[in-house]
Parts: C-alpha cells; sequence; structure tokens
C-alpha cells in the first residue's frame, strides 16, 4: 500500500505542478531571411575550386543574375545583381514570396569564380 500511496501522491504534485506554471509564450516566427541566407551559403561552401553558383530571380519576363543579398528584416531581401542586358539591377522583395533558382556551373579554364554577397541585417543594440 505504501508504494500506492506514492504514486498517487507523486502524480498530484506532477499535476498540482504542471498547472501553476507560467504560459508558454508563443514560439518566435520563423526567420526567412536567415533560411534564405544560410541555404545559399550551404550551397556555396559545398562548391569545387573550378565551379560557381549562379542564383536568378525571375518576375515576368524579367530576368536577374543575383550577385548580392541584402537582408535589412526578417521578412525583406533586396537582391542586387544584372539583367539578361547588363544593367545593374535590384529587387526588393518580401521574403515570404521571394523565389530564386539555384544552378551550379563550371568557370572556364583560367576564370575566377564568382560568389554571391551575403548580408544580414545585425540586431540592434538594445542599450541604444
Amino acid at each position: 500500500m505504501a508504494i500506492g500511496e506514492l504514486t498517487k501522491q507523486i502524480a498530484q504534485q506532477a499535476i498540482l505542478s504542471a498547472t501553476t506554471k507560467e504560459p508558454v509564450p508563443p514560439p518566435q516566427p520563423e526567420n526567412l531571411a536567415a533560411t534564405f541566407l544560410g541555404q545559399i551559403a550551404a550551397m556555396q561552401k559545398a562548391l569545387k575550386e573550378d565551379e560557381e553558383l549562379l542564383v536568378f530571380y525571375s518576375n515576368g519576363p524579367e530576368r536577374v543574375r543575383v550577385m548580392e543579398i541584402f537582408a535589412p528584416s526578417r521578412e525583406v531581401a533586396v537582391l542586387s545583381g544584372v539583367d539578361a542586358d547588363r544593367n545593374r539591377t535590384r529587387v526588393i522583395c518580401a521574403l515570404a514570396a521571394l523565389q530564386l533558382t539555384c544552378k551550379v556551373t563550371r568557370v572556364p579554364a583560367g576564370a575566377k569564380p564568382v560568389r554571391i554577397g551575403l548580408i544580414n541585417q545585425k540586431p540592434k543594440d538594445s542599450n541604444g
């Protein structure tokens, strides 16, 4: 009987402690900027010396070869690159709607592979 009483007492304490705890705060939303930058960084890290990663953004007939991705916030990206006519181009878009095409290609002999610049906004200091 002593074991039964002990088990009952432990169960009551567990129920009591579970009901008196602070409510769990809701989870933070996913950091889309970190996810995008992390995936591209991982693809670049896996490249061989004679390979480069081509990243493209397409919107209708417009296609931009992305050379740099800047994430000024968790929800926004600024893509810098060149269009088909080699015009400097920037795209500002919500990360939730962003779709990129990534291709690994070999670099011609003697040419230096290009790496995508990845810039993540640093968190602001709470001390001012």
